[in-house]
């Protein structure tokens, strides 16, 4: 008789146990309780408010195992950068005295940032001002080729968001941050190619980031919703939230 419900298969099973246990992990992470400047740059204000009110995603929605995995890649490969830079004599400091993260919290611990690397100092000929403020991304080779045709601000400003944040806030622990352009490390996961690119500092960028936080906080303490970024459902940005059904279940 043909066997209409085969058994999974060993190597199955294996990845079902391995992203069983990855979900697992991660719904045992405490949720974020703060708007982390990594996020501030994101188009919708009222997807960021739901972030940081800790609304509930929409069903199907949490990331699945195999998304966790490329993130666990993606967190690799930044340590590799970290190797190859220091490798090519760049001073890059990751790590506090005590062990912790450089980073920096404000509002009552309510907006707070970690940044990836601090460049202490560099080679004369690469020209390098320190200290500067290092951030590394990974990115699937569409992305990373875009990223290098027309730089960070453009292709991802949800990075350029970040990092003219933190240089800002970072300046009252690291004097001189904001002075020196951040370098942008871009990895393609797909060829293991490299890009950096020195990112000046936007003031004006980090003004109206650091305006966009308070106002998340304060609609949300009062209890309003902030508007939607667009008219319609199917807009792009709609079509991949998190909080879609939620939103757009809303009246308004």
């Amino acid at each position: 008789m043909l066997d209409f419900n085969p058994r999974p298969s060993m190597a199955e099973r294996i990845n079902e146990l391995i992203d069983a246990a990855l979900i697992a992990e991660r719904e045992a992470t405490p949720p974020r309780t703060y708007l982390g400047a990594s996020r501030l740059g994101h188009a919708c204000e009222r997807a960021l408010q739901f972030e940081f009110a800790g609304a509930p995603k929409d069903e199907g929605a949490d990331f699945g195992g195999q998304t966790l995995r490329i993130f666990a890649i993606g967190h690799q490969l930044e340590d590799l950068a970290i190797r190859w830079l220091r490798a090519a004599e760049i001073d890059l400091v990751t790590q506090k005295r005590d062990g912790g993260q450089f980073g920096f919290s404000v509002a009552g611990g309510r907006i707070r940032g970690h940044v990836d690397g601090i460049i202490a100092d560099a080679p004369a000929a690469l020209g390098l001002r320190a200290p500067a403020l290092w951030e590394c991304k990974t990115m699937n080779a569409k992305n990373w080729r875009a990223c290098v045709k027309d730089g960070v601000t453009v292709s991802k400003p949800v990075y350029a968001a970040q990092i003219a944040i933190y240089q800002a806030y970072m300046e009252s622990s690291v004097p001189g941050i904001s002075a020196s352009p951040a370098l942008f490390t871009a990895i393609n996961k797909d060829t293991a190619e490299l890009h950096h690119e020195l990112v000046p500092f936007d003031a004006d960028l980090a003004q109206r980031m650091s305006d966009r936080a308070v106002r998340i906080l304060q609609a949300t303490d009062a209890g309003e919703l902030l508007p939607r970024i667009a008219a319609n459902r199917d807009f792009f940005e709609c079509r991949f939230c998190a909080h879609s059904e939620r939103c757009w279940g809303l009246a308004r």
